[in-house]
């Protein structure tokens, strides 16, 4: 079998050009979208992620707002600029780059953020109107994902689609928008994690699998049937080699499969400037 790949950026491209459409239209009305982040800590792989959030901004015409709390901080520290960022009229929209270190709480400073400037869409206010379908900033790597399905026609409606893994920022947000009535979802979705002690009998039935569990290697072709389409979106860093979810050996069983380097990546950024700029418009 010849598997095909699920490369993130034209993906992403394609998010960009209602994107750009919308940038118009807002500095028509002389007003610059911002985006703000808040890194909390030193770790270099969150650091590096934050700093491509950046690159992007500038390339479209983006205002970018940094904020950096090093790991001698506080969760004062964090909620101060958390409440700084809601009372900034140029930061139409920001996020707490995830995950912060020991000592701070990240579920408290989400509830404390604006859910109108959640620019990664997990205000458990934004995860509601997920729940209930309304409009509203969808979490970035979900919302890249099912892109990256319409993207390259893989078709989930009716499909049995196996998520492994049930983190708050991507397994569990991406059940609840594969299996809402709208294209590139409606997909009967089941959610297994480390807990099930064998994950085969799900993704063996699987016709797209998620890797979502931040777990190396942890869907390999012994899982699988022949035909699936696989999506990594966990990740890991060993030392500075970034190792994704889905074992390379997928390669060999996979009709389509996202590249080590390159796959939800890019469209996660896409989506994360394409929540700004509805931000910034006013859902």
């Amino acid at each position: 079998m010849s598997v095909k790949f699920l490369e993130g950026k034209p993906v992403a491209d394609a998010v960009l050009v209602d994107v750009k459409a919308k940038l118009k239209a807002l500095n028509e009305r002389g007003v610059t979208p911002g985006l703000g982040t808040i890194l909390v800590g030193n770790d270099p792989a969150s650091a590096g992620y934050v700093r491509k959030k950046h690159e992007a901004c500038r390339e479209l015409g983006f205002a970018s707002f940094d904020r950096h709390i090093p790991e001698t901080g506080t969760q004062k520290d964090l909620l101060e600029t958390v409440e700084a960022f809601n009372n900034d009229p140029a930061v139409h929209a920001y996020l707490i780059q995830y995950p912060v270190p020991k000592g701070f709480d990240f579920a408290e400073a989400l509830l404390a953020m604006d859910p109108n400037k959640d620019a990664d869409g997990l205000h458990p206010a934004n995860l509601g109107k997920l729940v209930l379908q309304e409009p509203g900033p969808v979490p970035a790597t979900p919302a890249g994902i099912r892109a990256m399905l319409l993207h390259y026609e893989i078709p989930v409606a009716g499909k049995e689609v196996v998520i492994v893994g049930r983190g708050s920022t991507l397994g569990r947000p991406l059940s609840l928008l594969l299996s809402s009535k709208q294209d590139g979802a409606n997909a009967a979705v089941t959610v297994v994690h480390t807990g099930v002690p064998d994950i085969s009998k799900y993704t063996k039935r699987a016709d797209v699998v998620v890797a979502a569990a931040g777990i190396p290697s942890i869907v390999t072709k012994d899982i699988l049937t022949p035909g699936v389409v696989v999506v990594s979106g966990g990740i890991t860093w060993e030392g500075r080699r970034l190792v994704p979810d889905v074992d390379e050996s997928v390669q060999e069983v996979a009709s389509w499969v996202t590249p080590r380097l390159g796959g939800v990546g890019p469209t996660t950024i896409g989506m994360l400037l394409k929540n700004t700029v509805e931000c910034a418009e006013g859902f």
